[in-house]
Order: structure tokens, then sequence, then C-alpha cells
């Protein structure tokens, strides 16, 4: 399964068959404001052109409430508020509030090696076991990446390889 399927599948079951229903109604409330549109040239449309301009158009609302789902269902799976931050994308206007969702999310949790325990990804230890989730600082103790030569956070020089991973 593709990465993107994965990520499809955090968009809740409510927010897709919600998505399909208003796309339904939209699509059926245009195609009705066609039909009855005070303009000549609408008016003269062909059938074929009155259905793919409704269900056209109507295509605009479906990928938004995709869009405000996957922030719901995404936001719950990283222990966010994911209430507060589905409100923001919803009323922060032209879909602001979901660029600043995914410029401001938390990374996802993960499962500690020794325990499983699922922790937050910001966190660098376990807070059951005190496990390292990953390298860290030998020095500060706070996480570091491997490539790196230096720690970010207090300066000192890491072990060459691999830093100190307990």
């Amino acid at each position: 399964m593709t990465t993107f399927r994965q990520e499809l599948r955090v968009v809740p079951r409510g927010a897709r068959i919600t998505s399909a229903i208003v796309y339904v109604i939209c699509a059926a409330a245009i195609f009705a404001g066609v039909h009855l549109a005070p303009s000549p040239e609408m008016r003269a449309w062909t059938e074929i052109e009155k259905i793919l301009f409704s269900f056209g158009i109507a295509l605009i609302v479906f990928p938004a409430i995709w869009l405000y789902g996957y922030v719901w269902g995404d936001a719950k799976r990283r222990g966010m508020r994911y209430g507060i931050w589905t409100l923001a994308a919803i009323f922060i206007p032209n879909l602001l509030g979901v660029i600043l969702y995914f410029l401001l999310r938390d990374p996802k949790p993960r499962a500690c090696p020794v325990d499983g325990l699922a922790v937050p990804g910001k966190f660098a230890f376990c807070p059951r076991c005190g496990a390292a989730l990953g390298a860290t600082c030998p020095q500060c103790g706070k996480p570091v990446e491997v490539t790196w030569s230096n720690c970010a956070h207090c300066g000192a020089k890491l072990p060459v390889g691999a830093p100190d991973a307990a």
C-alpha cells in the first residue's frame, strides 16, 4: 500500500460520507440554478454542458471537506487538540488554516523499542521506561540527527559515526 493511500485512511468515515452528500447536494443545486438562470447564454447550453458545469463546480467542496477530515484525523493521531485544529482549518479563510496546521503540527508518535508504548514524536526518551527513542547528545541528552557533527542544542562535538543512542 502506498503512503498516499495510508494517509487517506486517516480521513474519518464521517468526513468521507459528508463530502459525498454535500457534493451531490451542491451539484444538484447548481444544476437547478443553471436551469433557472436569467442569463440567455446559460439557458442556451446543452444538457451535457449544464451537467458538466454543475458537477465540475461542485468538485470545489469535495476536496475541502476531505482536507478538514484529514486535519481532524491526523491531529487526533498525533495527540494534538484535533477539535481546535479542525475549527481553525475551517474558519481561517482561503485554506490558510489548513496550511497553518501542516506547518505547526507535531511529529507522529513513535513506538518505544523497549516496551512498545506510543510516545509523542517530540520526546527523546520513553516516559515509562526511560529508553532512548533515537540518537541523543552524550552531553545534554537532547535528540540529535545521525548526520550531525555537533549538537544543535549545546554545541558539543558528537562522536564520529552514530551518536550515543543509550
